[in-house]
C-alpha cells in the first residue's frame, strides 16, 4: 500500500465498492465483500424458517421474524428518514411503509417478505451497478500513488504522484507500472500497453519516445521525464471520462427519474385515498386480509416502479463497461442513443482510412537499356534517405530494408530544404553525382530528361544516378481493418461518406478501393464543418477522424468518432467516442451495442410497466394477495436487472 495521506481521500471519493478499501484487513475485506447481498440472503433463510414454523409454533416463528425486521428492515428504516429528512418521497419510502403497516395489519409474514425480497433486488442491483463499473476499478487499480524521483545529485526519493510536478525526472524499474506521462531521456525497453489500449503486443521505447502513464514496463529500466502532471495524465483523463459517462443520462433516463419522483407521490396519495374509501364505498372492513388497508397496500405494493427506475441505467451502465472494456470510451449513455439512430457516417481520409504513412508501390529505371542495377540504385538511395526526415524517405529505407540491400557509401552528401537531396558516389565507373527530389528539382539538374506526370493517387520521386533516372511511385497505404469495417457498416444499412481536404484525384481510388459512393474532396475545414452539419441535421451523420485536424467536425456531428492514440489530449476532447486501439472494426461492433441497448430498454420498460398494469387493478379489487404482489414487484426488478447484464457480454 502506498504511503502518504492521500489514498484515503481518493478511494472515499472514487465511490468504488467498500470491500475493496486498502484500508480493510484481508479477513474483514472477505466479509465486507457483497454484505447487503450476504444480509439478504441470512434474512431469507430466516424467514423461510418463520414461514415453516408458523403452522405449529407460532410463538418461535414471530421470534425468528424479529432478526430478519433488524437485518433488512433497519437499513431500510435509516434510508426512509434520511429521504423524510431531505423532503423526498421515492420507491424506498413506499417500500419502508408498506412494510411496517404490513405489520399493524397484521401481516408480519408478508411485511417481512416485502423487506427481505426488496434488500435482494437492491443488493443485486448494486451488484449490477458494481459490475459495470469493474472497467473502471480495474483502472483505479492500474492507477500507482507513487514514484520513484530522480534528484539533482542522482539519489531517488519515492513521492506522491501529486507531489511530482511537470519537468521531474522518473526512474521506472522493470516490472513497474509507469506513474506518469513522460518522455524516455534515457534507457530502453518495451512496454505493455494492453490495460489502455487493447493492445497486447508490447512496445519498445527508447529515448525520445513518450509513454503513457499505465503502460506496464517490461525489461529495461527506464529514465522519463514528465510531461503531464497526476490530473492530466493520460490514466487520470481515461478514468475521468469513464466517470463522467457513467454519471451522465440520457433524455429518457432523465425522465424517468422525474417521473419517479412524482409517480411515488401520486401513489402515496392514491394509497391512503383508497385506504381511506374502499370501507366506506364497500361493506369491507378498514383492517383483516379483505379489508381496505390491505387492499390498498396491495396496490401501493403493486404500483410500485422499482423495476421502472433501473429500466434503463443498468442498461447503459452495463453497456458503457463492455465498450470500455474492449477499448471504447464515450462521454455518456447519450451517445449510445445518438449511434443507435445515426444513418450515415463519414470518415477522413488520411490518417483514418489511410495509415498517414507513404509505401513504395513501385520502383523501376526509365532508362531503355540502364547500366546499374535497380538493387544498386535503390542501395543508394537509401543511403541518401537516411539522412532526411520525410514520409518519403521512412518509404525508401523500409523497401530497402524488405529487400535487405545495404546502404552505398555517400561522399558529399547536402539536402536542400524543399528540394531534394545531393551526394557523390564512387561506381565501377568512376565518381557520379546523384540526385534526389521532386521533377522540378531533377529537371533543375538536367532539363534534357522526360519526366512523367504523376498518376491519381500516387506521389512520385526521382533519382537521378548520373545520365540513368529512376522513379519512385508512392502510395498511402489503406487501413487493412478499413475494408471489414466498411463492409460490416454497409450490412448496418449506414450510408457510407469521405470527406477530405486531400485532392480529389488522390481520394478517389481510396473510395473506390473500399467502396465508398460519396466522396467530398478539396474541403477546407470551415467546408468539412458545414458538410458535417448539413449531413447532421439530415440524417444523424457519426463522424470519424484523428481527432486532431478533424476536432471541429467531430464536435459538429451527431457523434464523433476519433481513432486517436491514448495520448491524444484533442482526441479525448473533440470526440463523443474514442477508440483507444484504432480499431475500425469496432465501430460496427459499438453501433450494434448501441441498437442492442436500445432493444433492451424497450424490454425492461415494458416488463416493469407490464408487472404494474398486471397488479395494480386486481390488488384493489381483492384478486391478488400481498404475497403475490410483493413477489410480482421485487421479481420484476430482478428480471430488468439481469436482463441489462446481457449487455455485458463481448458480443
Amino acid at each position: 500500500m502506498s504511503k502518504g495521506p492521500y489514498i484515503f481521500d481518493e478511494f472515499f471519493a472514487s465511490g468504488s465498492e467498500e470491500s475493496i478499501s486498502p484500508f480493510l484487513t484481508p479477513r474483514s475485506r472477505k466479509w465486507g465483500k457483497n454484505l447487503p447481498l450476504k444480509s439478504a440472503g441470512l434474512s431469507a433463510l430466516l424467514l423461510a424458517l418463520a414461514g415453516g414454523v408458523s403452522f405449529f409454533e407460532p410463538v418461535l416463528s414471530s421470534l425468528l421474524l424479529v432478526p430478519v425486521y433488524f437485518l433488512v428492515g433497519t437499513p431500510a428504516l435509516i434510508g426512509t428518514l434520511e429521504d423524510l429528512k431531505n423532503l423526498e418521497i421515492n420507491i424506498d419510502v413506499l417500500m419502508t411503509l408498506a412494510a411496517l403497516l404490513s405489520v399493524v395489519i397484521g401481516s408480519a409474514m408478508e411485511g417481512a417478505l416485502l423487506l427481505v425480497l426488496f434488500e435482494l433486488s437492491a443488493a443485486i442491483e448494486n451488484a449490477v451497478t458494481q459490475k459495470t463499473k469493474s472497467a473502471l476499478v480495474s483502472l483505479h487499480k492500474l492507477a500507482p500513488r507513487t514514484g520513484f524521483v530522480i534528484l539533482e545529485d542522482g539519489t531517488l526519493i519515492e513521492r506522491s504522484v501529486r507531489e511530482i510536478s511537470k519537468g521531474d525526472r522518473l526512474h521506472v524499474r522493470a516490472g513497474e507500472i509507469v506513474p506518469l506521462d513522460g518522455t524516455v531521456i534515457e534507457g530502453k525497453s518495451s512496454v505493455n500497453l494492453a490495460h489502455l489500449t487493447g493492445e497486447s503486443l508490447p512496445v519498445f521505447k527508447e529515448k525520445g519516445d513518450e509513454v503513457a502513464a499505465g503502460a506496464f514496463n517490461l525489461e529495461g529500466a527506464l529514465t522519463l521525464q514528465v510531461t503531464r502532471n497526476a490530473a492530466d495524465s493520460t490514466l487520470s483523463r481515461i478514468i475521468n471520462l469513464i466517470t463522467h459517462a457513467q454519471a451522465a443520462k440520457p433524455k429518457l433516463a432523465r425522465i424517468i427519474d422525474r417521473f419517479g419522483k412524482w409517480y411515488a407521490a401520486t401513489i402515496m396519495l392514491l394509497f391512503f385515498g383508497f385506504a381511506a374509501s374502499i370501507p366506506l364505498l364497500t361493506s369491507l372492513p378498514y383492517f383483516g386480509i379483505e379489508g381496505g388497508i390491505y387492499r390498498a397496500l396491495t396496490f401501493l405494493i403493486a404500483a410500485s416502479p422499482c423495476a421502472l427506475i433501473i429500466a434503463t441505467p443498468t442498461a447503459y451502465l452495463s453497456s458503457i463497461s463492455a465498450c470500455a472494456k474492449r477499448g471504447i470510451l464515450l462521454k455518456g449513455g447519450v451517445i449510445l442513443d445518438a449511434l443507435a439512430q445515426a444513418k450515415g457516417v463519414a470518415f477522413d481520409k488520411t490518417g483514418t482510412l489511410t495509415t498517414g504513412k507513404l509505401i513504395c508501390a513501385s520502383f523501376e529505371s526509365l532508362a531503355p537499356n540502364p547500366t546499374l542495377s535497380p538493387e544498386t540504385a535503390l542501395s543508394i538511395a537509401y543511403a541518401m534517405e537516411r539522412n532526411a526526415v520525410h514520409p518519403v524517405a521512412e518509404a525508401v529505407i523500409n523497401l530497402a530494408q524488405e529487400r535487405e540491400l545495404s546502404p552505398h557509401p555517400l561522399e558529399n552528401f547536402r539536402s536542400i530544404p524543399g528540394a531534394g537531396l545531393e551526394a557523390e558516389v564512387l561506381l565501377a565507373t568512376g565518381k557520379v553525382s546523384v540526385f534526389l527530389g521532386s521533377a522540378d528539382f531533377i529537371l533543375s539538374k538536367n532539363p534534357s530528361l522526360h519526366v512523367p506526370t504523376p498518376q491519381e493517387g500516387h506521389l512520385f520521386a526521382f533519382l537521378l544516378i548520373d545520365s540513368t533516372l529512376f522513379l519512385f511511385r508512392f502510395v498511402d497505404a489503406i487501413r487493412s481493418d478499413a475494408q471489414k469495417a466498411i463492409e460490416a457498416l454497409k450490412d448496418q444499412n449506414l450510408k457510407m461518406t469521405m470527406l477530405t481536404g486531400d485532392r480529389l484525384a488522390n481520394a478517389t481510388p481510396v473510395a473506390e478501393a473500399l467502396k465508398i459512393d460519396q466522396v467530398y474532396a478539396d474541403l477546407k475545414p470551415e467546408d468539412k464543418l458545414n458538410k458535417v452539419a448539413e449531413l447532421a441535421e439530415k440524417e444523424g451523420l457519426i463522424m470519424v477522424g484523428d481527432g486532431v485536424n478533424d476536432a471541429p467536425a467531430l464536435a459538429r456531428s451527431t457523434v464523433g468518432v476519433s481513432l486517436g492514440r491514448v495520448a491524444s489530449a484533442t482526441a479525448v476532447d473533440a470526440s463523443d467516442v474514442v477508440l483507444l486501439h484504432e480499431d475500425l472494426t469496432l465501430l460496427p461492433w459499438l453501433i450494434s451495442k448501441a441498437r442492442k441497448t436500445h432493444a433492451i430498454i424497450k424490454q425492461n420498460l415494458t416488463l416493469s410497466l407490464g408487472v404494474i398494469l398486471l397488479a395494480t387493478t386486481p390488488a384493489l379489487l381483492g384478486l391478488v394477495p400481498l404475497w403475490a404482489a410483493v413477489l410480482l414487484h421485487e421479481g420484476g426488478t430482478v428480471l430488468v436487472g439481469l436482463n441489462s447484464l446481457r449487455l455485458l457480454r463481448k458480443n
